[in-house]
């Protein structure tokens, strides 16, 4: 991408999240899509492939209360551009040029909300990461997947390779990047009960996930794996650290203290602020 932001600049202006505000703010009230018809639960113990499913809820200047970003990054109906998947620390651009991730297939427009389905395959043949980029109107939505997936509410399989995978509830771990919505809407926990006992783990890397998903992730019995304590920008380098070190079946300190060490090389502030702000 010929987009490229300097650090001090994105620690500034793109951790992207505001103090909460009014939950009955407008940008809210347009999210209408609550599930599509492909949300169909398809149990499936995956067997061949370890999977990692990201939910990217894309940047989105007119519809979600965050911060302002550049017009060309903050369309969260462009994905190409958008600075969650699009732009140099992206999903989709960064994990595209690391050495050890490859991708495999690329889907546009899968359904009303995911703009673009990217499956990467990691040089050990054995690990798979399905990201989704979600158009940034509906946040509230993606988010409301997210949990349902984590408890097994939404669970699906796809084709990959000519074998069968699963994701979303069926997937290993299940991660969130993008604006944490539940800083303006609510979600009531009792519409979430777990629908099997499968293991999940789960990286949430959003403006203060601890607080705000805690207590969806206690009720699930899922293992968090990765969230932050305050203001950060999500970027896609704090998630690989991480990826890495879990491919690598390294303990949870080690995870945390490995995307915290990506965090301060790009955001500059400081490992022992990397610390404070992710934890597990």
């Amino acid at each position: 991408m010929k987009i490229a932001y300097y650090s001090m600049f994105l620690l500034i202006l793109l951790s992207n999240c505001d103090k909460p505000i009014n939950k009955t703010k407008k940008a809210v009230e347009t999210d209408k899509v609550i599930l599509t018809e492909s949300h169909q639960n398809h149990y499936f113990n995956n067997k061949k492939y370890e999977i990692a499913h990201v939910l990217v809820s894309l940047c989105d200047n007119k519809y979600q209360g965050i911060v302002k970003v550049p017009e060309g990054i903050g369309n969260g109906q462009d994905a190409r551009n958008n600075l969650y998947w699009g732009c140099a620390y992206g999903v989709k651009t960064y994990l595209r040029n690391q050495a050890h991730w490859t991708i495999m297939e690329t889907e546009k427009n899968v359904n009303d909300t995911i703009l673009e389905r990217v499956i990467f395959q990691h040089k050990n043949g054995k690990n798979i990461l399905i990201a989704d980029a979600y158009n940034g109107q509906f946040f509230k939505s993606t988010t409301d997947i997210y949990l349902k997936s984590l408890s097994a509410q939404i669970a699906e399989i796809i084709v990959f390779n000519q074998d069968t995978i699963g994701i979303y509830g069926n997937a290993n771990l299940l991660a969130f990047i993008g604006h944490n919505g539940l800083m303006e809407f609510d979600l009531p926990i009792e519409n979430y009960e777990s629908k099997n006992n499968r293991k999940r783990s789960a990286i949430i890397l959003a403006c203060i996930s601890q607080s705000y998903f805690q207590p969806y992730l206690k009720k699930l019995k899922v293992e968090p794996l990765l969230l932050s304590t305050g203001l950060m920008s999500p970027e896609a380098y704090t998630l690989d650290a991480a990826l890495i070190e879990i491919i690598n079946q390294s303990d949870k300190s080690k995870v945390r203290l490995e995307a915290a060490k990506a965090y301060d090389k790009f955001q500059k502030c400081g490992i022992n602020g990397a610390l404070g702000l992710l934890v597990n």
